[in-house]
């Protein structure tokens, strides 16, 4: 059985710690769950271990909009007290308060 917990929750901003991008949790996998080929893409030296959290992010960088998939080892909480302007959030979260973002709708 998965002893798996993520830290960073849905709605929560967060930020990588290596690369210029943050963006807005909007699903949690327990462990690695994209495809192999994406997982090869990824330099040997840089690629995340497998076992732990993978989180699917609105993410933004100083040119673009997109969706990011990222290790919990490679993401750290944005406290900048900033909103994420990515033109999807409003479809899944209520407005920016607190530094997080209110889910519109409850999960099963």
């Amino acid at each position: 059985m998965l002893k798996t917990r993520a830290k960073y929750h849905l709605g929560q901003v967060v930020r990588h710690k290596k690369h210029p991008f943050r963006g807005v949790v909007f699903d949690v996998d327990p462990e690695f769950s994209n495809s192999d080929e994406w997982y090869d893409a990824i330099p040997e030296e840089s690629r995340p271990i497998k076992d732990q959290p993978f989180y699917h992010l609105l993410a933004e960088n100083e040119n673009s909009y997109y969706v990011a998939y990222v290790s919990e080892q490679n993401l750290v909480a944005d406290y900048s007290g900033e909103p994420v302007d990515h033109p999807d959030i409003p479809e899944m979260f209520g407005p920016f308060e607190d530094g997080t973002y209110p889910l519109h709708f409850q999960f099963n």
